[in-house]
């Protein structure tokens, strides 16, 4: 397969967009969570989206294929929750192994069909690194503000479990997204490097935070070059933001990363904010309007979407990516 490292100096590479939205489309019942996985399961599993790759993953390929024809070169996988951390809300902490095996596996065979169909555009997998539903920066209770509900450790022992998971089923990169606290992507980043070492490889690494709202700053208070500065001592692919922000919001934060980033600079921005029913209003057109921006200016090396986002919105960014070129960033030791 062709290095995605260089690909990227030479175009703009365009992510996927959001899996829930699309999984929301097919209306899944109780039922359609347990299938053949977890049917005797003692707790309501309804709503966690990583077991579909499991129960129905005819859906997962489905969705993976519906974005790689709208023209996304990368796909994420569906493992945003596939940690142990997060799994233990549900008491399956003992499937995210196969969760991530299993997601990684099915996006790879997408990802493969499509690219021998056409490899002028090689298609890639991103394994994708959720934050956890937990914060090492943070107490959770107001009366004890030296409290943590997690440790630093156990961020990293069970990062290290879904990223050797993801490695496993055969992505090509690795992604830690939606980054609220930049602590726990530290965690996720040391976990990675010491999986690295271990067994002697190394794959392309994107790390992309989430601006919580227009302070500019991340949950735990961080500002964008704060963040960018917390992270970028590893040999990353690439420093970006996603999710809380639509794209005509999330452009001065952009241009901050534009400023100061050595690697490339990814965005996935929603597609817009959400309405009082929690639903994303703004349409492919507009959404490709405002990130025009992002191109025009030369801002960003990978585009895509995050929440409400659909085919449709990826084929608009798509068609739109490229006519221009990429940002131009830095050469490192291992490029």
């Amino acid at each position: 397969m062709k290095d995605i490292k260089s690909i990227l100096k030479k175009r703009i590479l365009v992510l996927d967009g959001a899996m829930g939205t699309m999984i929301q489309r097919h209306k899944l019942e109780e039922e359609d969570f347990r299938l053949g996985w977890f049917e005797d399961h003692n707790s309501p599993l309804k709503g966690n989206n990583d077991l579909l790759s499991l129960t129905r993953p005819e859906i997962i390929k489905e969705i993976h294929a519906a974005y790689f024809t709208a023209g996304a070169d990368i796909a994420e996988t569906n493992t945003f929750s596939g940690t142990t951390i997060a799994q233990a809300d549900y008491g399956l902490e003992k499937a995210v192994y196969d969760i991530n095996y299993e997601s990684a596996k099915i996006a790879c065979e997408v990802a493969d069909e499509f690219t021998s169909k056409e490899p002028e555009k090689p298609r890639f997998v991103a394994g994708s690194m959720g934050p956890t539903n937990r914060t090492a920066s943070i107490s959770p209770d107001v009366n004890d503000p030296g409290f943590r509900a997690i440790t630093f450790e156990a961020l990293k022992v069970a990062y290290k479990e879904q990223a050797g998971a993801l490695i496993d089923g055969g992505v090509d990169l690795l992604l830690v997204e939606t980054v609220f606290d930049t602590l726990n992507a530290k965690a996720a980043l040391f976990a990675i490097d010491e999986l690295f070492d271990e067994r002697g490889i190394s794959l392309p690494i994107m790390v992309s935070g989430t601006i919580t709202d227009q302070s500019g700053r991340t949950l735990t208070g961080q500002t964008t070059e704060a963040f960018l500065i917390s992270v970028e001592h590893m040999d990353l692919l690439s420093v970006g933001l996603n999710c809380a922000l639509g794209a005509s919001m999330m452009r001065p934060y952009l241009k901050v990363l534009n400023q100061n980033c050595s690697y490339g600079v990814s965005a996935h921005p929603n597609a817009g904010l959400p309405n009082e029913f929690g639903e994303y209003d703004e349409t492919p057109e507009l959404m490709a309007e405002q990130i025009r921006e992002f191109l025009e200016e030369g801002l960003v090396n990978i585009i895509g979407g995050c929440c409400g986002t659909s085919p449709d919105h990826i084929q608009a960014i798509a068609k739109l990516a490229s006519n221009y070129s990429p940002r131009t960033f830095g050469i490192h030791e291992n490029d």
